[in-house]
């Protein structure tokens, strides 16, 4: 079966006859109109993205979250939202509306319109419309030069294991974590690095406020994070025909989750390299820019001229391949949604 990138790859040089050219290839589509519009959609549908019984709220902040994020890494301002929910007759329906509707009220959108059908489990589709302040630029995966540093907007890996503990049976209550039998012998010194780790996977941040800043700056490229620091960071280049260097020693790990990943046998680093979800934006800037201290960022690495991707520990490097997540190719199993992208 082929992949996500393949399959892009395909339609876009089948578009490339076409008036107006392809829009597809950034993490929202710049519409060609008047007005800056750009538009995106993702998806969350239950067995995929999400946990049977998942709470409907929990399912509805994660949809806007992981859209939002989108957003993010082209710089713009969310403005309206369309919804697509498929779910069975008992669903918490109303539930799920409040929180995607005060949702797009606290990030300035409005939810304009939609549609609601039956199924037998939680579909769900948005797709979101964000507008460019007049005072900045489109971000773009396009826009990386050698020279620039290599930026990512937080730490990595963290839903990852977030997912490996759903995974293995923990799960949200309330304020705190409900552990399964599987955990009974769960070190107490973890409980609150695993609750984070959840809730980073269940209930991601988008970053709008990094990428407005990112916007404001006269160059440098943008994506976000959801499928891997690695694939991710092979679109980016892909897109800038230019190569990186990731420094190994560098990459940001939250606290407490080299501990987790030895207690799940899931070793730390692949899981910051392919394990995906953060949704926080891998960037490049100029060498003499930095972003402001309060977003949290970290340099990893650099863009280089040859195209190539390594990974650098030390003098020695290797080659960093795509590893991260690709629905066409990796389909769930029964542990779970995208259970092989964090598998050892």
């Amino acid at each position: 079966m082929q992949g996500e990138d393949s399959l892009i790859d395909w339609l876009r040089a089948r578009q490339l006859k076409q008036q107006p050219p392809s829009l597809i290839g950034d993490d929202g589509a710049i519409l060609p109109t008047a007005e800056p519009w750009v538009v995106t959609m993702d998806s969350q549908r239950e067995g995929s993205h999400f946990f049977p019984g998942t709470p409907p709220a929990a399912v509805a902040h994660r949809l806007l979250a992981v859209n939002l994020s989108d957003l993010a890494a082209m710089g713009a301002l969310p403005a309206f939202a369309f919804l697509a929910l498929s779910a069975p007759a008992d669903f918490a329906f109303q539930t799920f509306f409040t929180a995607l509707d005060e949702g797009c009220q606290a990030h300035g959108a409005i939810l304009a319109g939609g549609d609601l059908s039956h199924a037998e489990t939680c579909q769900t589709v948005l797709t979101l419309l964000g507008r460019k302040p007049a005072s900045q630029r489109w971000l773009r995966r396009a826009d990386a030069r050698p020279g620039d540093r290599l930026w990512v907007g937080g730490t990595l890996g963290q839903a990852a294991t977030g997912l490996a503990l759903l995974q293995a049976g923990a799960r949200l209550e309330g304020n705190g974590l409900s552990l399964s039998s599987s955990l009974d012998d769960f070190p107490s010194q973890l409980i609150e690095p695993a609750l984070a780790a959840v809730r980073r996977h269940q209930l991601p941040t988008p970053q709008l406020q990094l990428g407005q800043w990112l916007g404001q700056q006269t160059d440098g490229a943008a994506i976000d994070i959801s499928d891997g620091l690695a694939k991710d960071l092979h679109r980016l280049c892909k897109e800038s025909q230019v190569g990186a260097e990731v420094d190994a020693s560098v990459l940001p790990i939250a606290t407490g989750q080299r501990a987790l990943g030895k207690y799940l046998e899931r070793d730390a680093e692949h899981m910051v390299l392919a394990g995906g979800e953060d949704y926080v934006l891998l960037f490049s800037l100029s060498p003499d820019l930095e972003p402001p201290a309060h977003f949290g960022c970290h340099a990893i690495g650099k863009i280089v001229d040859a195209p190539t991707i390594t990974l650098r520990r030390g003098d020695h490097s290797k080659a960093l391949e795509p590893l991260g997540w690709d629905h066409l190719s990796q389909p769930s199993d029964a542990s779970g949604p995208r259970a092989a992208s964090v598998a050892k």
